[in-house]
């Protein structure tokens, strides 16, 4: 079951969609269009994560748990923010289906996998 934070950002996500000024793009899962994934935009300024949105294909769980990061990192440094864990987003969360982790996971992937384009 979803804890109350999980449940309350799946009814009324934050964060979705592009950001038409991101500094740092990452994906976690699989390709868009091959199966579940998690994409974190970020704009980032002097090593702060300043706005912090996703865009994700997966269950419930996928969107609660993006949407959580999303709000969780933004205001903090963006190296600080990459070691955050699969199982501290689902603590933070209030738990998630059992399961469902990987959904945790992806978003975790996607926000380490973010840098700046090349």
């Amino acid at each position: 079951m979803l804890g109350a934070l999980a449940a309350e950002h799946l009814a009324r996500p934050r964060n979705r969609g592009p950001l038409s000024d991101a500094s740092h793009c990452g994906l976690g899962g699989n390709e868009p269009g091959d199966g579940p994934f998690v994409r974190i935009w970020l704009r980032v300024e002097d090593g702060v994560i300043r706005q912090a949105t996703f865009e994700t294909h997966g269950c419930p769980s996928s969107v609660a748990a993006s949407s959580v990061l999303c709000s969780l990192i933004t205001g903090r440094d963006l190296i600080k923010a990459q070691t955050l864990s699969a199982p501290e987003l689902i603590a933070v969360m209030g738990g998630i289906p059992e399961g469902k982790e990987i959904y945790a996971a992806m978003a975790i992937e996607a926000l380490r996998k973010a840098h700046a384009p090349s």
